[in-house]
């Protein structure tokens, strides 16, 4: 028989209105009468239906989503699944907000998540780059009681207890194994290019990447990477003159996901015919370059399992439950040609 509150209300010799003080932590109750009532919930076995004492309170959840204020295609497929999420496990009685955060400005960013107070948000995920200003907020956040998870971008300077989406490092090593038996030549020079050396993705994928070129291609050069800060004319300019300086480019890293003008920049210096090239995260756009054969391989992660995951890691903080890690593990996956739909 499964034990109820009435079998803790009896086991510890208080009301059901005591125990109820207790389960939702209200004040009102001495701590001698609520350490009895935690020993006879331990004793008899009770186990709390959390989903119904939610339902019963009307309990609604209040999640914020810091995202890029970007008009990148990878941000926008986020937004767009945070729109039209329809699981209704996961969206009942949650209501989600999305927030844009400045690029390259954590100290505004900073200032926004200190905007958040515990009686309007439940939790945050946060996707930024990570910075002391960044890491100390979401410190603030959670020492508010405000559940918080590094969403797609990690932050492994500050104490947490998941991180969602792929392992960063791994997806380079992949693109870097990809590479190398691609182009299937020892002496080969490969171009990469980020946005920033600074963002955690980008750093964490050239980290896996150079590592598998050191150990398993040894005899390609891998040169710096090249970053456009988002600007076309930039792309454009740093692309061109790499091609001047660098006349047997064999293979073409994106460690980012590719926006038409940078897609436009290596389609005008010839690189998509005479170059082996991998990107990051299916869009729209790198659909359309794999279909049409520019590119040859994009290592992607299934944006609707990244806000899925995000909003239950972020319910089970809220409750106190522990989450299945193996749910919530974002799995690398490897699109070519032949493979997509």
């Amino acid at each position: 028989m499964i034990p109820t509150v009435h079998d803790i209300a009896k086991a510890a010799g208080v009301s059901l209105a005591t125990v109820d003080r207790v389960l939702n932590n209200r004040p009102g109750v001495r701590k001698k009468t609520c350490d009895k009532v935690q020993q006879a919930i331990k004793k008899i076995g009770y186990v709390r239906d959390i989903s119904a004492a939610n339902l019963a309170r009307r309990k609604v959840y209040r999640f914020a989503f810091l995202l890029p204020d970007s008009p990148g295609p990878f941000v926008s497929s986020i937004r767009n699944n945070l729109h039209n999420v329809k699981a209704p496990q996961i969206t009942d009685r949650t209501r989600i907000f999305v927030r844009l955060i400045p690029i390259n400005d954590p100290h505004k960013t900073a200032r926004i998540m200190d905007q958040f107070a515990p009686e309007d948000i439940d939790g945050v995920a946060v996707m930024a780059q990570e910075t002391p200003q960044v890491r100390d907020a979401m410190v603030r956040l959670r020492d508010r009681n405000i559940a918080v998870v590094a969403f797609v971008s990690g932050q492994p300077h500050v104490a947490q207890d998941h991180f969602v989406g792929i392992d960063n490092v791994a997806a380079g090593r992949t693109a870097a194994t990809l590479m190398g038996r691609f182009l299937c030549c020892d002496k080969a020079k490969i171009l990469t290019i980020s946005h920033s050396t600074q963002a955690r993705d980008s750093l964490e994928r050239r980290l896996g990447f150079d590592a598998v070129m050191r150990e398993q291609f040894p005899g390609v050069e891998v040169l710096p990477t090249l970053e456009t800060h988002r600007d076309p004319v930039r792309a454009g300019k740093v692309i061109a003159q790499s091609v001047r300086v660098h006349r047997n480019i064999s293979g073409v890293y994106l460690l980012v996901s590719a926006d038409p003008a940078l897609l436009e920049a290596l389609r005008e210096k010839g690189l998509f015919s005479s170059a082996v090239t991998i990107a990051h995260e299916l869009t729209s756009h790198t659909k359309e370059s794999l279909l049409n054969g520019e590119i040859d391989a994009v290592i992607t992660q299934n944006v609707g399992h990244l806000v899925r995951s995000a909003l239950r890691v972020l319910r089970s903080k809220c409750d106190g439950l522990k989450f299945d890690p193996s749910q919530e593990n974002i799995r690398i996956e490897i699109v070519t040609r032949e493979n997509i739909h």
